[in-house]
């Protein structure tokens, strides 16, 4: 045995005599997310004690279920600690047969793998792994969402992962087209990064024979993928076989085993001589365009809100105005007399797990989800300068809080008299304002909601423009649902100018990101369909049970 794994050995659980004999490495782990096992979905695993005397490179994976993703990540590990073929060993970081009845919670974490002490065996530096197990999901892109908040939840955590020496992308070296799925999860990755990052993002092809991956380079070029590039304008590539630890029969099982481990050693070599040769990359561009993207999200999200209770408050204004053209004079002259009118209200409403970022003074829900790393609500990413982006008074941070809660509106009737009514409006008078009716009062107040609706739009618009400028890749397909929601208040607002803009930046995601695109949109297609369905039956239910007298 060339390397000194007697120890990895002793402290190791074995599972299968082999040949290769096969150990899983104990390690030490820790939920960054300060979660329970159950719920965590940011652990790291670290194998080894840090000796910071040495430097530590950190590589992101990310691929497709079945791209072998973690055979690789394993086979980096084994590697780092000098395993040769004659060795007959195998260790596992992650205990590939077990990661198969994984539960669907914890397939959507983002995983940290650090591995310290070998630093000389191989390479001059310690590694750290970052994977992505949940991107590309076949639940939904809602469980991407989940994966991406945590990636950057990762980033923003003080001191623990503040630069990246590689983004791999990994994918088959059979593959001859990227299909949908595939092209939306590379999408989505790139999307997260600031423009410096691209000379770092490489392709890792798995299950290679050895030979160039013609079918696999041209389906990269044609969905467009950002990656480094040679000065032919190549992509960067490094090619691993998947079958090391394939149990040893025969002479014949052993001399394929032998070639399976030469050419994933080759590719080793030539990736991590790429790491040590390439400059790592700061996260400061890239947490930039997260926390923009934070932002953004809570803005619209808040906006959402926002422009839903305006609407609501409108509706009611309406059903109110003709209420009082009815009885106003009436109520003028008998100050008893009461009509009924409908009031929005807001009150807190529990939420079922996470918490919440909100402003006591705007009574407003400015980060939800919230920030999972986040002390309170000063290291929430939606405060600036000691100040909220999203909430509409832009409150400083001590009007904030962080707990299990949001604000919901609701309507309720209410029975109130004129002079009730007319006490309102008069408060939000200045003495100059002569006195109106109480039909003028109710269109002003109209006026005013329309106003702060354009507002709240040209405010998230400004985010989207932002965002632009610092992304990586500008046509990300998560800018899509964004972009859906803008598009139709503008056009509702009638913003001639920005409803052109969104619409150009819509039709370059769909030309430049079609494969993509078309995946986004059929999983928000599927999800809409499936809420609706769940709309339907629980309708359907609801009104068995009523007929019935049973009640649900």
């Amino acid at each position: 045995m060339d390397g000194d794994f007697s120890s990895c050995i002793s402290e190791s659980v074995k599972l299968d005599d082999g040949p290769p004999a096969l150990y899983q490495l104990r390690t030490k782990i820790i939920n960054l997310d300060r979660q329970l096992d159950e719920n965590s979905k940011l652990r790291k695993f670290t194998f080894g004690k840090r000796d910071h005397k040495y430097p530590n490179k950190t590589v992101l994976l990310v691929g497709a279920t079945g791209s072998g993703k973690s055979t690789l990540i394993n086979a980096l590990v084994n590697f780092v600690m000098g395993v040769k073929f004659e060795d007959k060993v195998w260790f596992e970081i992650i205990e590939e047969e077990k990661r198969k009845s994984q539960t669907e919670t914890q397939t959507t974490a983002v995983t940290v793998y650090e591995v310290f002490g070998f630093e000389g065996k191989t390479v001059p530096y310690s590694l750290t792994i970052i994977d992505t197990p949940g991107y590309g999901d076949t639940r939904g892109i809602e469980y991407d969402d989940i994966v991406t908040k945590k990636l950057q939840d990762l980033f923003c955590v003080p001191d623990e992962v503040d630069s990246i020496d590689a983004v791999g992308l990994v994918l088959k070296a059979t593959e001859n087209r990227l299909d949908e799925r595939t092209a939306y999860i590379f999408n989505a990755v790139t999307s997260l990064f600031g423009r410096d990052m691209e000379q770092n993002i490489v392709a890792l092809m798995t299950h290679s024979d050895g030979t160039e991956p013609t079918d696999a380079l041209q389906a990269l070029k044609e969905a467009e993928v950002k990656v480094a590039r040679k000065e032919n304008n190549e992509p960067v590539y490094f090619l691993f076989n998947n079958c090391q630890k394939k149990k040893i029969e025969d002479k014949t099982t052993e001399r394929a085993s032998k070639f399976a481990f030469e050419t994933a050693e080759n590719g080793m070599k030539q990736f991590t001589a790429f790491l040590g040769e390439r400059p790592p990359q700061s996260l400061k561009t890239t947490v930039e365009v997260m926390k923009e993207r934070i932002c953004l999200t809570a803005c619209i999200q808040n906006l959402e809100e926002r422009v839903r209770t305006i609407e609501l408050k409108q509706k009611t204004m309406k059903k109110n105005k003709v209420e009082l053209t009815k009885y106003e004079e009436e109520m003028k002259k008998n100050k008893d007399f009461t009509v009924h009118i409908e009031e929005v209200y807001r009150e807190k409403e529990k939420i079922e797990s996470g918490r919440a970022t909100t402003c006591n003074n705007c009574k407003e829900n400015c980060h939800y989800p919230g920030c999972t790393w986040a002390w309170g609500p000063s290291w929430c990413e939606v405060m600036k300068d000691g100040r909220c982006t999203s909430c509409s008074g832009k409150c400083p941070v001590k009007y904030h809080v962080q707990e299990n809660w949001i604000y919901v509106y609701k309507t309720k009737t209410v029975k109130k008299t004129y002079e009730e009514i007319k006490t309102k409006y008069d408060e939000n008078k200045a003495q100059s304002e002569k006195k109106t009716s109480l039909v003028e009062d109710l269109e002003k107040e109209m006026a005013k909601l329309q106003q702060q609706k354009k507002q709240d739009l040209d405010e998230a618009f400004q985010h989207i423009e932002k965002l632009e400028q610092i992304a990586l890749n500008v046509d990300s397909v998560f800018t899509y649902v964004h972009l859906e929601f803008l598009l139709e208040k503008m056009k509702e607002i009638g913003d001639t100018e920005k409803v052109q803009k969104l619409e150009r930046m819509k039709d370059q995601i769909d030309e430049k990101n079609k494969a993509a695109a078309n995946y986004f949109r059929k999983c928000t297609d599927f999800v809409k369909n499936k809420k609706e369905q769940a709309k339907y039956i629980f309708g359907k239910v609801t009104q068995y049970f009523s007929n019935t007298g049973s009640g649900v």
